[in-house]
């Protein structure tokens, strides 16, 4: 399994046991945003990038749905052992960055939500304008839901880790703040919205209060050093395409 196929899921809690596993805090918000998108397209395309042996389309299957994991090749033939490929639910060998992952989607013009969790992080920053470019160019409609460290969190991790360090689970080389979200939006044609996902309770516990939200105020540099999960809208195919935040 390569660095670019390996997921918070796997660096946490190793091998998933079962069809289903609860997410943990930014799992929620990848499903978060997969279910809003999917509510307004019911039988969308789930790209899933570096999935490795996540389950997620059991948690998210709404019944028309249709679901493509991209991982390793090394990781795609044991997906294919332990989780078999169904009517809805293909697995495809190949690196992120080879984009020929795209051709494996199926009627895009159903709606297709891309999920790169842990993955953006450790492609340098060529590779990630390019997946978003290809991704607005292929997917008019569509999304992409993926996961980033402020950059001053990815220096710490970058000096964390060392020469050939292994973190977060791999390699950082890419960092966004949040403050920067209004960048992607014009940094290629085809993306007219950017947000970043709100946290999501877990279910069953009750909410803190919003604890978080008055220890970032308090304490800015928190803001400078957690994680942040975005959306990435797509212009419809004939839209005039203008940049926007919502």
């Amino acid at each position: 399994m390569t660095e670019s196929e390996r997921t918070e899921s796997a660096a946490a809690d190793g091998w998933e046991a079962g069809p289903v596993r609860e997410p943990g805090a930014r799992g929620r918000r990848f499903d978060a945003a997969v279910r809003g998108y999917l509510a307004q397209h019911p039988e969308a395309t789930v790209v899933a990038l570096g999935e490795g042996l996540g389950t997620g389309f059991w948690r998210l299957d709404n019944g028309r749905l249709h679901w493509l994991t991209v991982v390793a090749p090394e990781t795609a033939a044991v997906r294919r052992i332990l989780l078999p490929d169904g009517a809805r639910r293909r697995t495809v060998g190949g690196a992120v960055t080879d984009h020929r992952w795209l051709d494996a989607v199926e009627e895009p013009w159903r709606g297709v939500v891309v999920t790169a969790p842990g993955v953006l992080v450790r492609l340098p920053p060529s590779a990630v304008r390019a997946l978003l470019a290809a991704c607005a160019e292929r997917f008019p409609g569509g999304a992409l839901v993926f996961d980033a460290l402020p950059r001053t969190a990815a220096a710490l991790a970058r000096r964390a880790a060392g020469p050939g360090g292994d973190r977060w689970p791999g390699p950082v080389r890419w960092g966004l703040d949040r403050a920067e979200l209004p960048r992607v939006a014009r940094a290629v044609p085809g993306i007219v919205a950017v947000r970043e996902v709100a946290p999501v309770r877990a279910p069953g516990r009750r909410a803190r209060c919003g604890a978080a939200g008055w220890l970032r105020r308090r304490m800015p540099v928190l803001g400078a050093l957690s994680p942040l999960v975005c959306e990435v809208r797509f212009a419809a195919a004939g839209s005039p395409g203008g940049p926007r935040q919502w």
